[in-house]
């Protein structure tokens, strides 16, 4: 425990930094009274804190069992139907669920039936909260101009004022894109001399002249669905696929002078969700940064979220985007959402929180989540700002690693209890499921059975999954380098299968089939190329780690109708369970040699110092890491555990020792000082490797087989909590 002081309420003690903020900020304006919502929390807790403990405790048994029988069968050739059964004999593996589609209403479109990016942000990083927030919308032009799209060479290079010949590569591929998308009956946008509006049968009509004089249409005349008009300037709107483009058109402007239509942008409609996280990518460890948290949250649901900083040399301030206001042809005034729907992440069942004790012990961390973010949502629901978030009114809460559908189960029973408490209508709280862990993915059906009239959301998520492939299997033997994890059949039957099983529980047109995380920031151009592959696969979201990502990933929902993907895919056959079931070990031909143990070490340990370094010292729980290669990939806890498990195993196995590890944690940790020696609030690790950051990083490798399913939380916060009290 670790609270300087506390408020009693019954049976619960309440840290001061979370009490003010329920009793000063939070409650007024939802008609939520103050002993009302505590006396509800306690019996939310009382209830349901047993219940968490009980299934974390199966967690554990499970594990053992499954340890025990490959070291049972050590030695032995693998019978693979035999493992199965056995799985089935200790419920790992659940009886199978009738055939059922969900039930869940009031979704809002974003999510339900409009395919697009999703962005993933820290929550008590209001900055970055509020840059997603307002990622809805974003700059074609600017995504291409400031990204390795075009490389930042010769002619090209973007120097330190506006580079002509590179804008005027811009707008080239700005028109290969519209001319995919918004294609002419003849000609092409690059030779457009001129986009007008002219009165035709009472509304107005989109007439679109060629350099040549030849007057041509678009293709889908009715993709044209909106216009702006000011004195100097004109907004063209376009839908395809449910998305929105935006043609800009301003002849005086610098940019506009370069097109022959005067075009100075083309705007996308862009990230049309955003994740605001409270767990993989944020450090909070006691109540204060709990608060943080929170408050960010109502910030966002009350619409009065602002944040200032510094940025060469000028103040600039952040706040959440208005409507973006239009008129139909037809002379009929219309809006569109300036910002992204928001979805929060709560913390998964693991980790308790001294910010409230119930009967002197902490409780579940994400049942407070749970109680806190819905309290603060009804703020949305009562629109008690000038925003709304949700239009359909409802809450949506993804909830990550849960294992199995008894934990889906808790999950749904606890919502419904946490609606009771606050006085929400019943299924406000809606629930998105990460399918991160292996016990959810072989029982996925019967996991989205369970939240069958909450469910708004599954995902893949490699980096996880691959990190409680490894634990989970921890004693079956030494498994493959992490690279080369991902060419094995498991992998690509878990992204299929996921698919597979939404489209079977029907959640096309009424879910989101998300996939992963694009964790290279700065590496736009093959992001471009690749991501593609996301929603040819049936995802009608995935992961972006920025706007401007949001923006170039949005390019893909426009070339791929999702939902005629969905459509087909819905027919071909189930991915195979065997093959997930098909653990990635070394093969007894496979020989890794000392001189490549010793690279995957170091890149391994390179990767866990870079991220640890900035959460223990600095509390930041997402950052770009730059790699041994100086790429900066965007790293959380899903990152960290990966890499900790896979050493764990080999450490485990035999394979290197633990002299091999502090070795390459050593050398590794001169390489993040010289990558970190421009901050100023960075802490050398090198020559003493003595400290607090360093110390949790190799104890997350050396003791990581000894974790609960290989998680990082209960070091990292035993850590980050020794440096803030240091």
């Amino acid at each position: 425990m670790n609270m300087t002081s506390n408020v009693q309420k019954d049976k619960l003690q309440i840290s001061q930094a979370i009490y003010d903020l329920v009793t000063n900020e939070v409650l007024p304006g939802t008609g939520v009274e103050e002993d009302q919502f505590w006396t509800g929390m306690q019996t939310v807790l009382e209830e349901f804190a047993p219940r968490n403990k009980e299934l974390l405790a199966k967690r554990d048994d499970i594990q053992q069992q499954i340890d025990t029988w490959h070291q049972q069968n050590n030695g032995q050739e693998f019978d693979h139907n035999e493992y199965k059964q056995f799985l089935k004999e200790i419920n790992y593996i659940v009886d199978e669920v009738p055939d059922f589609g969900i039930t869940t209403e009031n979704v809002d479109p974003e999510i339900a039936t409009i395919a697009g990016p999703q962005l993933v942000v820290p929550i008590n990083n209001a900055r970055f909260s509020l840059n997603a927030a307002n990622a809805r919308w974003g700059s074609l032009f600017d995504a291409f101009y400031g990204t390795d799209i075009i490389p930042d060479e010769g002619a090209l290079a973007k120097g330190n004022q506006y580079n002509s010949e590179r804008g005027k590569k811009v707008i080239e591929l700005a028109n290969v894109f519209l001319d995919k998308v918004l294609p002419l009956t003849s000609g092409s946008h690059k030779d457009v001399a001129s986009y007008k509006l002219i009165d035709k049968d009472g509304q107005k009509n989109l007439q679109i002249t060629l350099g040549n004089g030849e007057v041509t249409e678009l293709q889908i005349a009715d993709s044209f669905v909106g216009y702006t008009e000011e004195e100097s300037t004109s907004t063209l709107l376009f839908v395809n696929n449910g998305l929105h483009i935006e043609i800009q058109i301003d002849p005086a402007s610098v940019i506009g002078q370069s097109s022959a239509a005067g075009v100075k942008d083309v705007i996308m409609e862009s990230a049309l969700t955003a994740i605001q996280d409270c767990e993989d990518s944020v450090a909070a460890v006691d109540a204060e940064d709990k608060a943080l948290v929170y408050r960010n949250w109502l910030g966002l649901m009350k619409g009065t979220l602002e944040e200032s900083f510094e940025k060469n040399g000028k103040t600039l301030s952040r706040k959440l985007n208005p409507d973006r206001e239009y008129t139909s042809p037809a002379g009929d005034s219309f809006s569109l959402p300036g910002r992204s729907v928001l979805l929060v992440r709560n913390v998964g069942h693991l980790m308790t929180t001294d910010s409230v004790l119930l009967n002197g012990e902490e409780v579940p961390e994400g049942i407070l989540d749970g109680l806190m973010t819905a309290l603060i949502y009804i703020h949305d629901m009562k629109g008690t700002g000038p925003y709304k978030n949700s239009k359909s009114n409802s809450l949506y809460i993804v909830k990550p690693k849960m294992h199995g559908p008894d934990e889906v189960r808790l999950t749904v029973d606890l919502f419904a209890a946490i609606e009771k408490a606050v006085g929400l209508p019943v299924n406000t709280m809606k629930v998105g499921i990460m399918d991160e862990e292996r016990r959810t993915t072989v029982n996925l059906k019967a996991c989205i059975y369970e939240a069958r009239e909450r469910l708004i959301f599954i995902n893949t998520g490699f980096l996880d999954r691959t990190g409680d492939e490894i634990h989970t299997s921890m004693e079956a033997g030494s498994f493959l380098p992490k690279a080369e994890l991902k060419g094995e059949p498991w992998i690509s039957a878990y992204e299929d299968w996921n698919v597979d099983i939404g489209l079977e529980c029907g959640l096309r047109g009424k879910a989101q089939i998300g996939k992963g995380m694009w964790a290279m920031p700065d590496l736009m151009a093959d992001m471009l190329e690749q991501k593609i592959q996301h929603p040819l696969a049936g995802a009608n979201c995935a992961w972006v780690p920025s706007p401007t990502a949001a923006t170039l990933h949005a390019m893909h929902y426009h070339y791929v109708n999702v939902d005629e993907v969905q459509e087909q895919l819905s027919s071909r056959e189930t991915a195979s369970l065997d093959d997930i079931l098909t653990i990635p070990l070394t093969p007894s031909s496979y020989v890794l040699s000392r001189e490549k143990l010793i690279e995957e070490l170091e890149d391994n340990a390179q990767s866990m110092l870079g991220y640890v370094v900035r959460w223990i010292d600095q509390g930041v729980g997402c950052s770009k890491v730059p790699d041994t290669r100086n790429v900066e990939l965007m790293e959380d806890r899903a990152t960290l555990r990966i890499s900790s498990q896979i050493i764990s195993n080999w450490l485990h196995h035999n394979l290197c020792t633990e002299a091999q590890i502090t070795d390459a944690f050593k050398k590794m940790a001169v390489l993040v000082d010289e990558q970190n020696a421009k901050d100023p609030l960075y802490v050398p690790m090198a020559p003493a490797y003595d400290g607090i950051a360093f110390k949790a990083a190799l104890d997350l490798a050396i003791k990581g087989a000894a974790q609960p399913n290989g998680y990082t939380e209960p070091l990292l916060h035993h850590y980050r909590k020794v440096k803030k009290s240091a």
